[in-house]
């Protein structure tokens, strides 16, 4: 079992750095719509922006107002956001007046009742995702499906797992990878590559987590357990928080905490999503599925469907028309990794910063490249306390994490990772560039001075500048529009928009237009095709 440092060894000539450099990259940017006031809108998806059951690139989370911007794949992180940015730009120039909110806990929400649940049209696949949002909304309320959030999707190259694979260079100590096949030792090293991010997961939330202040409306309704400071404005916030989206507060769920799904390999992986999928709650059989001839979830299961397992990283492949994730994973592997724990950028117009993708690139990498032990029950509990430290606390002095059962400052664990981080950057940047060891550096500070985190630099903004939290992100809407507003997209490039804005409505309505099964057999049907894991035999591509 070779260590990190032997693997970069061996990739670091000419034709092993080429196959770093050949990672892929994707970005989903979540907004809400907003008003000139603030306030949530409640129209519905502007046509000017398609189908959001059909588009490629433009579409809606939770509900109506909660957009979803979704660029293709890259290879070159200015393209990649570059092609975000455009995105935002023709959006806003279409939101008749309404701005993009840009922080991920929303503010000026009033009644709850009037959070408008996403649409998707007649058609049975439309009607089952606003049946599953409308599920959402009675399990676990419509606030908590309106905090946004940036995935950053990722994968290495072809010709990087060719060389892993011929060199036998497995991240796990337990795996013999000359018995398996290519496609299974891909599978098998991402989810060594996800226990390790797992395991590091805290890091994201200490440097780009951007939540640790959020305005008294958002739990004027909830009961919360925050021994919250509030400014003389009336922000509620914790001095030394990095992500209330990720706490309790946040984007949980707790009917989940007892599932227990194993990331040691793609079978047990598979095996515990399924059974999470089958496993009935009794929490949920009280809400009811179709009560007086209206449904009100999919069904009273912990999952109504896969997606609804909230996890900080999932394994990912491209599914194929009608064909579920767990399926599509049986079917041919692991293809990519989505990256769910990080916040809403407030300091970019487009949630994200080309810092934050290279310093991305370089974690994701150092944790596929680094040695995976599995994980067990002890060692499930550590990497649950040490995000819930980083928090709620970490920026607190003197932060201490559990590091395989030992005691360890947050500061030292940092600087070591760094130091790995690194000998990739260098590797990466080559003898004529510096792009990844000037992002390394930017956010090398921040392990010093906690102040540099995101979380930091907002505090900075709100307490030091005593501004209302609602009143500082309402002008960043308002800078932002007019950046986007004015960001020069070229007639072609506008064009592009307008005719693939068509392009989805003409296929939804074709979609709708087409001879439908009744939805509740349609419902049975889909529900009886589940994936069986016991049934998986490795990868068949």
């Amino acid at each position: 079992m070779k260590s990190f440092n032997e693997i970069v060894d061996q990739l670091g000539d000419s034709e092993g750095r080429e196959a770093l450099l050949g990672m892929l990259r994707g970005i989903e940017r979540e907004a809400l719509r907003i008003e000139g006031n603030g306030q949530l809108a409640q129209d519905l998806h502007p046509q000017a922006l398609g189908s959001a059951l059909t588009h490629s690139r433009i579409t809606t989370d939770y509900s109506e107002a909660l957009l979803e911007f979704i660029t293709p794949v890259h290879n070159d992180i200015d393209e990649l956001l570059e092609e975000l940015t455009q995105t935002h730009a023709y959006t806003v120039r279409n939101l008749n007046g309404q701005k993009l909110w840009p922080v991920s806990m929303p503010c000026y929400v009033g009644d709850v009742k009037n959070i408008p649940v996403a649409q998707y049209g007649v058609s049975n696949n439309g009607l089952m995702k606003t049946l599953y949002r409308k599920g959402l909304t009675h399990r676990y309320g419509a606030l908590m499906q309106i905090i946004s959030g940036v995935h950053f999707n990722f994968s290495v190259s072809a010709e990087l797992w060719q060389r892993l694979f011929d060199n036998k260079l497995s991240n796990n100590p337990q795996m013999r990878s000359d018995s398996l096949s290519r496609c299974e030792f891909i599978s098998e090293s991402y989810f060594g590559l996800i226990r390790n991010y797992r395991r590091l997961v805290w890091v994201l939330p200490y440097l780009f987590g951007s939540t640790p202040a959020l305005c008294s409306s958002f739990v004027k309704d909830q009961t919360v357990d925050f021994d919250f400071k509030k400014t003389g404005k009336g922000t509620l916030y914790l001095p030394y928080a990095t992500s209330l989206r990720m706490s309790d507060l946040g984007y949980t769920n707790k009917e989940q905490d007892t599932l227990n799904i194993s990331y040691n390999s793609l079978p047990e992986y598979l095996a515990g999503v399924q059974a999470a999928i089958k496993m009935p709650s009794k929490k949920f059989e009280q809400i009811g599925v179709n009560v007086d001839g209206e449904y009100r979830q999919l069904n009273h299961n912990i999952l109504q469907i896969e997606n609804e397992f909230y996890s900080p990283i999932r394994a990912k492949r491209v599914t194929k028309s009608g064909e579920k994730p767990s399926q599509a994973l049986m079917r041919a592997g692991v293809e990519y990794i989505e990256v769910r724990a990080l916040d809403v950028n407030p300091f970019s117009p487009v949630g994200i910063d080309a810092t934050q993708v290279r310093f991305l690139d370089l974690f994701l990498l150092y944790c596929l490249l680094s040695p995976s032990a599995l994980t067990d029950d002890q060692g499930e509990k550590e990497i649950a306390a040490n995000l819930k430290a980083v928090v709620l606390e970490g920026r607190k002095p003197g932060l201490m994490l559990k590091q395989n059962g030992q005691d360890i400052d947050i500061k030292v664990w940092l600087t070591d990772l760094f130091a790995d981080l690194s000998r990739l950057a260098t590797l990466l940047d080559g003898e004529h560039g510096y792009s990844y060891q000037n992002a390394l550096s930017h956010w090398a500070g921040a392990i010093e001075d906690p102040s540099q985190t995101l979380s930091g630099r907002v505090l900075n903004e709100i307490i030091t500048k005593n501004v209302d939290h609602g009143d500082w992100v309402k002008q960043l809407a308002n800078n932002y529009h007019d950046f986007l507003c004015t960001y020069p997209l070229s007639h072609e490039i506008e064009q592009q928009y307008k005719d693939e804005a068509e392009s989805s409505l003409d296929k939804q309505q074709q979609i709708e237009s087409e001879s439908m099964p009744n939805f509740d057999i349609f419902l049975q049907e889909y529900f009886k095709e589940v994936a069986s894991p016991e049934l998986y035999s490795g990868c068949k591509a």
